[in-house]
């Protein structure tokens, strides 16, 4: 039986594929910023991935410090409350350089 943290570890990474497939044919940050639904989708994927490492437990993120937990779970609240506000291209500078190397991590800490 899962823990809670594998649980939530599970759940960090679908939303992390889900990202990179559906941003997959996606070449530059106007046509990510430009597709709504994609945009959209996408952000959704990033409360998800900021509620899930929420929900780990406190002894769980301490022993696994080398993963940044306090600013994923930031820039999920950036996402939640200031919506209109984030700006495309940072956005997909996170998208290219460093949700492939948080999948690898996950998929680390799942073992």
């Amino acid at each position: 039986m899962l823990t809670k943290d594998q649980l939530c570890l599970e759940s960090i990474l679908e939303a992390i594929d889900r990202i990179i497939e559906y941003t997959s044919d996606i070449k530059t940050a106007d046509d990510f910023n430009n597709n709504y639904q994609i945009f959209d989708a996408t952000m959704m994927n990033f409360v998800v991935i900021g509620e899930m490492v929420n929900k780990l437990s406190e002894e769980f993120k301490k022993t696994h410090s080398e993963v940044d937990w306090i600013k994923i779970k930031g820039f999920r609240n950036i996402v939640t409350h200031d919506y209109f506000g984030i700006d495309a291209e940072e956005v997909w500078q996170l998208i290219k350089n460093k949700i492939p190397s948080l999948k690898v991590d996950i998929q680390q800490l799942k073992h």
